[in-house]
């Protein structure tokens, strides 16, 4: 790569220890000049002399991808940060809906910048692997959030996930400005699902403060999950073997 020409590494930190970031990544952050996130992702950079830090508020994605794409315009070498990994409801996203609305100026600016994205290890999957494997047989993934889409598009894509009996993992069920989303969902699990399906909450999985539960649903209450919870809810088949809960790999209707 010419060494005048800048790069946007859009990367993934993980969902939370550091031994989760991976080796890809760290390379990324070593050769980086700036890094561009949500504040508590930057925050994770702050003892690094090296990078210069843009955080902002979690609404403005679509400005962050702006901002950073204009720095690396500039020749240097600039990190966008996500949680978990930058595809999943995260950055990757809003930096390609940026270059895809962009006017003209902006995309000859960016032209000569050289975009990467590079994964990271999703909240699902680091809570999947602390429970057990409830993500055993075919699953589906559903952001709560009603930010961005209807609240009746998020309600029927979990009433036909259940009616498909899919395992489903949740993200951003409830805030303390939408905090109707869980309870939303709860309605339409109960409508579609037995009582008896397994239910499970990880929050702050690989931090220190990390929780795991796992509930009937007919004892879940909304008030069990908020935005640091990743919710995921069994199949039919899901079942519990010892401390752990699992989705076997044969499905038997």
């Amino acid at each position: 790569m010419n060494a005048q020409q800048g790069r946007l590494s859009v990367v993934g930190l993980g969902p939370g220890a550091d031994e989760l970031v991976t080796d890809q990544v760290r390379a990324a952050i070593a050769a980086a000049s700036d890094a561009f996130g949500y504040f508590p992702y930057v925050a994770r950079l702050s003892g690094l002399e090296h990078v210069k830090l843009h955080a902002s508020d979690n609404r403005e994605e679509l400005e962050r991808a702006r901002e950073a794409l204009n720095t690396a315009a500039e020749g240097r070498q600039v990190l966008m940060l996500s949680s978990g990994d930058p595809g999943v409801f995260a950055m990757a996203s809003a930096v390609f809906e940026m270059l895809d609305h962009a006017q003209p100026q902006e995309q000859a600016r960016w032209a000569a910048v050289d975009i990467e994205v590079l994964p990271g290890i999703t909240a699902m999957l680091a809570a999947s692997a602390r429970l057990g494997a409830p993500l055993g047989h075919d699953f589906c993934t559903i952001n709560l959030s009603d930010n961005l889409k209807p609240a009746l598009v998020i309600e029927r894509r979990i009433q036909l996930a259940a009616q498909a009996d899919f395992a489903m993992a949740f993200y951003n069920p409830c805030s303390k400005s939408r905090p109707e989303g869980f309870e939303r969902a709860l309605r339409v699990l109960r409508a579609e699902c037995e009582p008896d399906r397994l239910i499970c909450f990880a929050r702050n999985v690989s931090r220190p403060d990390e929780t795991l539960q796992v509930h009937r649903l007919a004892d879940v209450t909304a008030e069990m999950a908020d935005m640091r919870t990743l919710v995921i809810v069994g199949n039919s088949c899901t079942r519990r073997v010892g401390k752990h809960v699992y989705t076997p790999r044969s499905y038997a209707v």
